[in-house]
């Protein structure tokens, strides 16, 4: 079947992010699906998937800012950052809430985080997950991610519950791992779940369980979101039938006005017929991805 759209999962804890990927491409019949952000075994949340031509979106849906809600267990901390490694500190102590209130602001804005030794950040050609497993010592290099917002919803310790919004890039259980060794307690990431991927939010997600049986009698398409809503961000320019031919052609199109940067060119029939790109002092709008043959 031709499809062309986004559906949005609500991925429960268990399943990879490449299972759902599979699983949507076996019961759609879709053959080319993939997803725009990956969301750990353990972690459960937003995964947006990219069906037909909307695969070309993901490098931009993968790039947009997450939005979580941590839960951060104080006390120990482990190899992998999460509740499945090894302890490597057991303090069993937790910080008062004023404490992680006075903590919090070195991590908001734009810093320098070190990934998990257990990552897919690749060292030497392999996974970063594949040395650790093997014994070799991991070192990672310290990347700039970027903390909109980070605030505490709910403290029973040890167990704190952040809202955490960020940037692509961004590991939470480097975050609650940090946080931890800041406040000489340890800490660890208990449970992950991504509210918030792009504009999609976890309010417009279906159950992966309900998509299922939505593949199995037929009935999946209900949930796929047109291509044309994935970037509400980047401005609108609606193409004359003329235009949509240039476009298809990897020809450009006279721009509108002096607008520079990205823009959706919809189609007459309203869907996503290009990513159109206008540079500073250029005579036209280049098509930088093109979606309709």
């Amino acid at each position: 079947m031709t499809a062309f759209g986004v559906i949005v999962v609500d991925k429960p804890v268990g399943p990879t992010s490449h299972f759902v990927v599979d699983a949507v491409r076996r019961g759609t019949g879709v053959s080319k699906v993939g997803h725009a952000g990956t969301l750990d075994p353990r972690a459960s949340g937003v995964l947006v998937l990219c069906l037909g031509p909307a695969t070309r979106l993901s490098e931009y849906l993968s790039r947009s800012t997450k939005g979580y809600e941590a839960r951060v267990q104080f006390g120990k901390s482990t190899e992998t950052y999460d509740a499945e490694g090894a302890a490597i500190k057991d303090t069993g102590k937790s910080p008062p809430l004023e404490e992680i209130v006075r903590a919090l602001p070195a991590f908001r804005g734009e810093i320098l985080q070190v990934p998990p030794p257990y990552s897919a950040v690749k060292v030497k050609g392999k996974k970063a997950y594949e040395l650790a497993r093997e014994g070799e010592p991991v070192e990672l290099g310290p990347r700039p991610v970027t903390i909109f917002k980070l605030e505490p919803l709910e403290y029973l310790p040890p167990d704190l519950i952040l809202w955490v919004e960020c940037s692509a890039g961004t590991y939470i259980r480097s975050l609650a791992h940090d946080l931890g060794e800041t406040l000489s307690c340890g800490a660890h990431l208990a449970q992950l779940r991504r509210v918030k991927a792009g504009p999609y939010t976890l309010n417009e997600a279906v159950p992966l369980t309900k998509l299922q049986r939505a593949m199995a009698d037929g009935s999946w398409s209900t949930y796929l979101r047109p291509a044309a809503d994935a970037l509400p961000d980047l401005p609108i320019v609606n193409l004359a039938p003329e235009e949509l031919e240039l476009v298809r052609n990897g020809l450009g199109i006279a721009p509108r006005n002096a607008y520079v940067g990205l823009a959706r060119a919809l189609a007459p029939n309203g869907e996503l017929a290009a990513i159109l790109e206008a540079r500073d002092g250029s005579q036209q709008w280049h098509p930088r991805k093109v979606f309709l043959a």
